[in-house]
């Protein structure tokens, strides 16, 4: 059996961007003592994009920032909403508008502890969109 081999000046092409385990303190809940008291969220972001043009250049305009990426889930983390659908939601259209160059989207938000009456390390959505 032949292994394969990647071939010299092969070049970059598609990747992903990621974000793991970015932890904020937000006020999300359907209980009214969530949006009052809040806690703890973490947040995993994966992005698909095209490398190739960054890979030759080493210029952070020819892709997509991580750091503006974090900034946006700032943002968006500090609008209180009910349920972590409508957080997700909201997080997915912004990084759709903001970086048209994004070919999918793979979101997990996780809310630490939640008040459920479980011993669980956490709840949450995970939402996947591909252009």
């Amino acid at each position: 059996m032949k292994s394969e081999r990647l071939q010299v000046g092969a070049s970059v092409g598609m990747g992903y961007i990621y974000l793991r385990d970015v932890r904020f303190y937000a006020y999300h809940g359907v209980l009214s003592q969530e949006s009052r008291v809040g806690g703890w969220f973490t947040v995993t972001l994966r992005v698909g994009v095209d490398m190739s043009r960054a890979a030759e250049t080493d210029d952070v305009n020819d892709t997509v920032s991580y750091a503006a990426l974090y900034e946006l889930l700032k943002r968006e983390m500090a609008v209180p909403s009910k349920l972590l659908e409508h957080v997700a939601g909201r997080i997915v259209r912004a990084i759709g508008q903001k970086f048209p160059q994004i070919t999918s989207i793979d979101l997990w938000l996780i809310k630490e502890n939640p008040p459920m009456g479980a011993d669980c390390q956490g709840a949450g959505v995970e939402i996947h969109v591909k252009k």
